[in-house]
């Protein structure tokens, strides 16, 4: 079902417990979605977006505790010395607006370019953030621990570093790292059961990856990948190695997954359990069973429907809720035929 064609390169929403969808557009505008209708005047106080390429206002998520503190945050680019790196902020939604914009985390150092900025927000069982960050298209930077991209971090939610995080104390990394070796993740979501973190991220020509996150393991970008450079060049011709992570499932040729989310539902009884994510380049819902931690199938749903699907997210009345990544994108519910 068409909910809305009126938004503007939509990247991620969140449902707040009154009903209403607040929806991040890339350009710079955070958006809400109340009463069967997009609303006109986006919501105010947003700081300032560095919008260019694939550079914006990225993903929202909202703080475990929201209905009692009105706390989100939201990833995007900033643009400061240096050049633009993925910033995650804190804010308050109240009285129509954000207030208290605060950057909690900056995925430093900053560069140049427009590239691989991530980025997905997600909150644990225990209240720790965990957020990814794109190798800025610069991908030896993702085995360098000195470095912010390419990277998982976890984070308490005021921004502070979790003691137990597998690298505080070990000397020249940084310590908000919980995984590293990644290339552009753009989908990111907790296992309602294991409660243990997934993860899609895309490749170059080739080599998308499912993900299981382990603290402090090293998922191989760019000296394990599955891919070839867009030029047809060799990046490494190790598709695993000794102490790196191998995926859960590779996909050849891409599909550049996006979004990620599992369906506890009751709506959709037959997907319950499965995880869905947006196929921007293969213009479909990918459904994944999953076998414990490994794969098991996979099947595409509205195929050539709905193109560039950017996120996708189950609601709180058990149906899945999608956004198209497009100068006329839209906000889609999925019911059962």
């Amino acid at each position: 079902m068409t909910l809305s064609r009126d938004l503007e390169q939509p990247w991620g929403l969140a449902f707040l417990p009154d009903g209403r969808i607040l929806i991040t557009e890339r350009p710079g505008r955070l958006r809400v979605f109340a009463n069967g209708r997009l609303e006109r005047a986006p919501v105010g106080g947003l700081p300032k977006i560095y919008a260019r390429g694939q550079g914006g206002l990225l993903d929202i998520c909202l703080h475990p505790g929201f209905a009692d503190n009105r706390t989100l945050y939201l990833s995007y680019s900033a643009e400061g010395e240096g050049g633009a790196a993925t910033v995650v902020a804190r804010a308050e939604l109240r009285d129509g607006g954000l207030r208290g914009v605060r950057p909690i985390f900056e995925a430093l150092p900053r560069t140049s370019g427009g590239l691989h900025f991530g980025s997905r927000i997600a909150f644990d069982r225990a209240g720790l953030m965990y957020v990814t960050t794109g190798e800025r298209y610069q991908m030896r930077r993702a085995q360098d621990l000195g470095d912010l991209v390419g990277k998982v971090v976890r984070l308490r939610d005021d921004g502070a570093v979790p003691p137990d995080n597998p690298f505080v104390g070990r000397a020249g990394a940084r310590p908000e790292i919980f995984t590293w070796g990644h290339r552009n993740p753009q989908g990111l979501a907790m296992h309602p059961q294991t409660g243990r973190m997934w993860l899609v991220e895309h490749g170059p020509r080739g080599g998308d990856e499912l993900n299981l996150l382990t603290a402090g393991a090293n998922y191989g970008w760019p000296l394990t990948t599955h891919g070839i450079d867009y030029s047809g060049a060799v990046i490494s011709p190790n598709k695993s190695l000794p102490g790196m992570e191998d995926p859960v499932r590779v996909w050849v040729p891409s599909i550049s997954p996006s979004g990620l989310a599992f369906y506890t539902g009751d709506r959709f009884p037959g997907w319950k359990g499965s995880v869905f994510t947006g196929a921007l380049s293969n213009n479909a819902l990918f459904r994944i069973e999953l076998d414990g931690e490994r794969w098991r199938s996979e099947e595409r749903l509205i195929v050539d429907r709905l193109p560039y699907i950017r996120d996708v997210r189950q609601g709180p009345d058990g149906l899945l809720y999608l956004v198209t990544h497009s100068d006329d994108g839209g906000l889609y519910r999925l019911e059962p035929a």
